[in-house]
């Protein structure tokens, strides 16, 4: 059977920091509890340490992640890449409280140290923003080793985040966040999160977790996952915002144009056309149907969460709608190293 686009069941994904009423009334969903802040959309990796948590499911109750590897022509148009890989994963996420400080590992770090050949580049689109919400990302001034060691020892948060850029958010902005950059997301804030397909952090902050140092170094010496924090100062921090009109037609991307390495984030409305490929959609607004060249049409609202398969081609969508569209980078599917084939750490 020839893979269809489809509308996601919900995948909530239970966590240790507060939200998820934000997002369960963005997205229509029953109430659910106060540490519920993220679902993974369109997802075919697990958490971190929790293989059955964050794989999505379709709304026949199948893994996302076997469909596509029974079929990968079908749903993502090549067979080379890993059994069920997409080259991203989608979150919505609601930060009820502010996040702690922590970093993601480059592809070099989690290729020499985690076996993976996926760091966790990721890159946020903002939804919803309270008044004077903010989100910090990356050093002001450099931080040695030595200096970062003594911070995460002492745990001297308000002197970390001084260090750090401070970036008020609005709806409709982009932040592209590079692996091994430092960064936090305030309070108020609700988004939708692209990211290399890994679960990886190391945090630099133990804020309101009971996590252990197992958990928060990724299973490594301190020493060493502290080496995956970047300890140069973010010079061009404009260099990572982009920010997307309410007016916005066609297929526009929403983050700069680094972020297309690792994934692309566009907004898609009836004045343009997407390319052929697999792709997971957010509807940000309105009601309308989702046209594909091959296949079946879709009638989505705003809300909903999809996966269209790269067998249903170009499409486009009508009525009023605005999709957010996530697509795999530029440079998926990665090539392994002799280090990750080994499953070396």
């Amino acid at each position: 059977m020839i893979p269809q686009s489809q509308l996601l069941p919900p995948n909530v994904v239970p966590h240790w920091y507060a939200g998820g009423p934000a997002l369960a009334a963005w997205r229509g969903l029953p109430p659910v509890g106060e540490r519920s802040p993220e679902e993974w959309v369109g997802a075919t990796v697990a958490r971190f340490g929790e293989p059955d948590l964050g794989p999505a499911r379709l709304a026949d109750g199948r893994l996302l992640r076997d469909a596509i590897g029974d079929d990968p022509i079908g749903w993502v148009g090549r067979d080379d890449a890993e059994p069920g890989d997409i080259g991203v994963l989608v979150k919505l996420l609601d930060a009820g409280q502010r996040l702690p400080v922590h970093v993601h590992p480059t592809r070099e770090f989690a290729c020499s140290h985690l076996g993976c050949p996926y760091g966790k580049t990721e890159a946020w689109y903002i939804l919803q923003a309270a008044d004077g919400a903010a989100v910090w990302v990356g050093w002001r001034e450099e931080v040695d080793p030595e200096r970062l060691s003594a911070l995460v020892e002492a745990q001297d948060t308000e002197a970390m985040l001084s260090l750090m850029h401070r970036i008020e958010v609005r709806p409709g902005d982009g932040v592209l966040v590079p692996g091994g950059t430092p960064h936090a997301i305030g309070r108020g804030v609700l988004l939708v999160e692209a990211q290399e397909p890994t679960d990886q952090s190391i945090l630099l902050e133990r804020a309101n977790t009971t996590a252990s140092d197992d958990e928060i170094f990724l299973g490594l010496d301190r020493d060493v996952a502290l080496s995956a924090v970047d300890s140069a100062a973010l010079d061009d921090v404009d260099g990572l915002l982009r920010h997307a009109r309410p007016d916005t037609a066609g297929l526009t991307p929403v983050l700069p144009e680094a972020a297309a390495e690792y994934f692309r984030m566009d907004l898609l409305t009836p004045h343009g056309d997407a390319p052929a490929g697999f792709a997971v959609a957010v509807v940000l607004s309105g009601s309308g149907s989702l046209s594909p060249a091959n296949g079946e049409s879709l009638a989505v609202t705003k809300g909903n969460t999809l996966v269209v398969p790269a067998s249903s081609g170009p499409w486009h969508v009508a009525g009023d709608l605005r999709l957010l569209v996530c697509r795999a980078g530029e440079s998926w599917p990665p090539r392994p190293t002799p280090s990750t084939q080994e499953g070396t750490g």
